[in-house]
């Protein structure tokens, strides 16, 4: 059992065994990366690279496995390093630069590269990279693999370095045929051996497929079984003695010498390496996590894979990913934890040590192969779908701008291509979008606060002063044409206008400069700016409400007015429209009579005296509960003083506020007419007197005046239908939009 380390028991056979075929597949796969990234710097130096890729394999294993928090994961040398370390050497190769120092410049840009992986998971990017664009990250992979492919054709059909791919391609004369017939092979059982058998790696199949061409060939040519000066195959490693480590120690001695200038170069670099390697692992977590149903922590895979790349080029290693061959391959042989990952590093090395003499008669075209495979793998072929809709014609030359900028001039170019076009994609989206969710007019959206029947009349007649905008996603400098096309209109001929910002997400300060010219026009003519969910922290982490003063939107008070919610905005307009002003100092409510009530002015003192003695006082402090949901009810209170809200359950502990009832009003009403557990919770406002008449009570006065007990029927009925009906009005309002 395995226990401690990974926190969990399990059997350790299923990640003995998928370690060891997971080693299978990364290994040979590793010595491909190296010898592509190491053999342009020059024939001689493909058995160092064979071996940077082996130690690559072993210490990124290792590390990786052991500080990362993702199960069955496998981490080794990935295509997208051999596609930029092999670019970046050619180009010092190019510059004149001696091989040392390019060996030294290669392991400065991936110890640069693990950094900034582990800067990515530290400030919290890891969860950032996985909202990459598609098309972007599709570009990047095809582009990747054909620079992948490119670099492997000269290598496949054995002509010399220092020839262009494409020359390569047209000139048969420099072709080594033997070199075809091995690389060909080595194609072929990668291709057709996965269709004949799962239980042997296709990598395994096309180095066996390979070397069996080559020896068979060398018995015609006895040259072919000589290590020495042999360009088919890989050659010794040189492990020992002045071999590759004294080299590396050697150009460790030499960092002191490079200048900050020399550093400084490698950083464009290193950057669009880490930001490949981290998409390439997040990317092989995400696909595992939808396999087991498990979730991995993006920011601390980041941070291990860094911490693992780092040693690995410190010690002469290539740096990696989290691979999905391998981690595919892990699975399915029955792995269950990260000791599966252990147990591939740990295998490659006593692979390597024992097969070291093997491992040099690795033929180079078997091993272009190998890569050749794997670039074609990664070419998406998904966006060719794209050229089938004009709605998805634009993402698709996005693909094929990324994938031609990589090719024509780099990786480094393609990356910085890539995230104007990820701007420009979001930009697309953002401008297509309506940032107008609702457009109502008062008359239409009333507040949560029941008027009486005269007042709800005149705001039907004068709502349509007052309009209300619901703003929702991201206002910036793309959206605000926009707005402010679907605002002019009103803002000519309305003299409030409300916008809500409880479904904004971010604003820009081109965004606040449009709200103040909106606040100045309407000043202009009279006319007011309310704004209301101003909020003091937006999704983006922008405290809105400060925002906007900075940027001198709200500095006038006379000219834009703020409100919490807009529910309170509505109620504020519609006290402007019955023309009820502002009061510095609230005027003490008196409470109401009975007969000063609307629905019994014009009774008989002697009938209201009957009633009022049926009826009990009460009186609630401010913020008291008057009743609450699931509280058997028959009783209805009239209000003679305060005011109460009206809360609605959502679930989960939540509620909503859905009215508001003041003085002179009734609430309560469908449970006195039912007799059914109340469905709300009722909260006083403010100090509140009520008069409370049970049902039973109201029972006995029927017996004695049924016109009067017909008459509060009436009302309550009557109200209860206008407070429906303006229900179903606003429901229709919303159902259209």
């Amino acid at each position: 059992m395995i226990q401690g380390l990974f926190g969990k028991e399990r059997y350790i056979t299923g990640d003995f065994w998928g370690g060891l075929a997971a080693m299978l597949v990364a290994l040979p796969a590793a010595i491909a990366f190296g010898v592509t990234i190491y053999s342009a710097i020059g024939p001689s130096h493909a058995a160092l690279g064979a071996l940077a890729g082996i130690i690559g394999a072993t210490v990124i294993g290792l590390i990786a496995s052991v500080l990362g928090g993702t199960d069955r994961l496998i981490s080794a040398p990935c295509a997208p390093a051999a596609a930029v370390l092999s670019a970046f050497a050619i180009e010092l190769v190019r510059d004149g630069m001696p091989a040392g120092n390019i060996v030294l410049m290669l392991l400065m840009l991936g110890i640069l590269a693990g950094l900034f992986q582990v800067l990515f998971g530290f400030v919290g990017i890891g969860r950032l990279i996985k909202y990459i664009p598609y098309p972007v990250v599709s570009g990047y992979l095809t582009g990747v693999g054909l620079i992948i492919i490119g670099s492997q054709i000269g290598k496949l059909v054995g002509a010399e370095s220092g020839n262009d791919w494409h020359r390569v391609l047209v000139s048969p004369w420099l072709w080594d045929w033997r070199a075809v017939a091995i690389g060909g092979a080595t194609i072929a059982a990668m291709l057709i051996g996965p269709t004949l058998t799962k239980r042997v790696p296709g990598t395994i199949l096309g180095i066996v497929a390979g070397l069996a061409t080559y020896f068979a060939l060398a018995m015609q040519d006895p040259a072919m079984l000589q290590v020495a000066d042999n360009p088919l195959i890989i050659g010794e490693l040189g492990a020992t003695g002045d071999g590759y480590f004294a080299s590396i120690t050697g150009r460790w001695n030499e960092i002191g010498d490079m200048r900050l200038a020399q550093v400084a170069s490698l950083l464009g670099s290193a950057l669009t390496l880490a930001v490949l390697l981290s998409v390439d692992t997040l990317k092989t977590c995400v696909v595992l996590d939808q396999m087991t149903r498990s979730r991995h922590d993006p920011n601390r895979e980041l941070i291990a894979q860094g911490i693992a790349n780092v040693a690995s080029s410190s010690v002469g290693g290539i740096p990696g990913a989290g691979t999905m061959g391998a981690t595919l391959v892990n699975l399915s042989s029955g792995a269950e934890t990260r000791a599966s990952g252990l147990i591939e590093g740990i295998s490659a090395l006593i692979f390597a040590l024992i097969l070291s003499g093997f491992i040099a008669w690795i033929p180079v075209p078997a091993l272009a192969g190998i890569l050749i495979v794997v670039g074609l793998r990664m070419i998406d072929r998904q966006p060719l779908r794209f050229i089938q809709s004009s709605a998805t014609v634009f993402d698709f030359g996005v693909v094929v701008a990324v994938v031609v900028v990589a090719i024509t001039i780099g990786l480094i170019a393609a990356s910085a291509v890539g995230v104007a076009l990820a701007i420009m994609l979001f930009l697309r989206e953002q401008i297509g979008g309506s940032v107008v969710r609702h457009k109502f007019y008062v008359n239409q959206m009333s507040s949560n606060w029941h008027r009486p029947e005269a007042e709800t009349r005149i705001l039907e007649q004068k709502g349509d002063q007052a309009v209300i905008f619901e703003l929702q996603g991201s206002l910036f400098f793309g959206t605000t044409q926009q707005l402010y096309a679907d605002l002019d209109s009103e803002l000519k001929t309305r003299n409030f206008v409300i916008l809500d910002f409880k479904r904004v997400q971010s604003v820009d300060v081109t965004a606040a400069h449009l709200l103040t010219l909106i606040r100045d026009a309407l000043h202009e003519r009279g006319a007011l700016l309310i704004l209301s969910n101003v909020r003091e922290s937006l999704p983006n982490g922008r405290n809105l409400r400060a925002f906007l003063e900075q940027t001198g939107v709200t500095e006038k008070p006379d000219s834009v007015r703020q409100f919490a919610e807009l529910d309170s905005a509505i109620e504020w307009v519609e006290d402007r429209l019955l023309g009820e002003e502002e009061r510095e100092t609230p005027i003490a409510e008196i409470a109401l009579q009975l007969n000063e009530m609307e629905m019994f002015k014009n009774r008989k003192d002697e009938t209201l005296a009957d009633l009022e003695s049926r009826l009990e006082k009460r009186t609630y402090a401010a913020g008291e509960a008057v009743y609450s949901r699931g509280e058997q009810g028959d009783a209805i209170y009239l209000i003679r003083r305060g005011s109460v809200k009206i809360f609605a359950p959502l679930g989960a502990g939540r509620s909503r506020h859905i009215a508001t009832f003041g003085r002179g009003d009734f609430f309560g009403g469908l449970a006195f007419l039912d007799n059914r557990p109340r469905g709300n919770d009722a909260i006083t406002a403010s100090e509140t007197e009520f008069y409370v008449l049970s049902l039973e009570q109201f029972n006995k006065l029927a017996e004695e005046h049924k016109k009067l007990a017909f008459t509060l029927l009436t009302a309550i009925s009557r109200s209860l239908a206008i407070r429906l009906r303006h229900a179903d009005t606003e429901i229709a309002m919303l159902q259209e939009y």
